[in-house]
């Protein structure tokens, strides 16, 4: 798929990576004492969303109060676990390696004919059942690892990748990430690998999707942070098939992003009525 967009749509991507980062620590911190803890747990996948989250929760919280969890599967890519142990060493970690497969594969046995969809999920949820484990064994939050452009297309699992306490990536692009993790020092093998949520041999993110960060980066900021209609930024370059597939993904993944929907039967239903940010403290 070929585009011609104009020059200067990713130089908007572009981010000022000291506010950035002191924003998103400030974040942790807070986030983290609001809810009377000191502490974070992070699964580790070897992927650079997963690495740069660890950064950010080591800076805000201490190495020492961040605990980051391996969990592979058995066809997960061994160079994953040797890039999470990069991250592990470079900050000083506490970490767990705690593997999936004999957790998974009783029910991925019964079912023959289970697409890699399927297993993906079973994976991600048990991988969640696993942090939330450790988050009372360690006595702290579980740390999300989502970035916005995930957010958006709904590429994640729910009550998986997305069932976390807090999630302080999810709002830079996978551009902006890339950026932020520069910036602080991630190391390189993890910059330059493809991305991949690790689920089977030879599964990249940009492969399943069906196209590149690059280019969908691009098309979400035009059309969520600018408000674009879809025939503007179809008039942007972007191929107007791709656009109306684009936010058709975007809006029919809505109810990932947000809380279970209440039927309203009352006069102040939650998520209706009861509108309030997340640490409300009033009557």
């Amino acid at each position: 798929m070929t585009f011609v967009v104009k020059p200067d749509l990713m130089h908007r991507l572009s981010i000022n990576t000291d506010i950035a980062r002191k924003m998103l620590t400030d974040f942790i911190r807070d986030q983290i004492h609001k809810a009377g803890m000191k502490r974070a747990v992070i699964g580790l996948s070897g992927g650079i969303d997963s690495a740069l989250s660890a950064y950010l929760s080591a800076e805000a919280l201490g190495a020492e109060n961040v605990l980051v969890v391996r969990m592979p599967y058995k066809t997960s890519s061994p160079a994953s676990l040797a890039d999470a142990e990069l991250v592990i060493k470079a900050l000083g970690l506490p970490h767990l390696d705690s593997p999936i497969t004999e957790m998974a594969d009783p029910l991925i046995d019964r079912f023959p004919d289970m697409s890699n969809l399927r297993k993906g999920n079973i994976m991600a949820r048990l991988r969640m059942v696993t942090l939330y484990d450790q988050s009372v064994a360690w006595g702290g939050l579980v740390m999300g690892t989502s970035n916005k452009t995930e957010f958006l297309l709904g590429y994640s699992t729910i009550y998986g990748d997305s069932g976390v306490a807090l999630q302080p990536i999810a709002d830079l692009y996978k551009a902006q990430v890339r950026q932020l993790s520069q910036a602080l020092g991630v190391p390189q093998p993890i910059l330059d690998k493809a991305p991949s949520a690790d689920l089977w041999e030879g599964q990249t993110d940009e492969g399943e999707l069906g196209f590149t960060y690059n280019d969908v980066d691009q098309l979400l900021y035009l059309l969520v942070d600018e408000r674009y209609t879809l025939d503007e930024a179809a008039e942007e370059g972007f191929d107007r098939t791709f656009v109306e597939k684009v936010w058709t993904r975007v809006k029919a993944n809505h109810y990932k992003r947000t809380m279970p929907n209440i039927a309203k039967l009352s006069r102040r239903t939650i998520g209706h009525d009861f509108l309030y940010l997340r640490d409300f403290t009033g009557r």
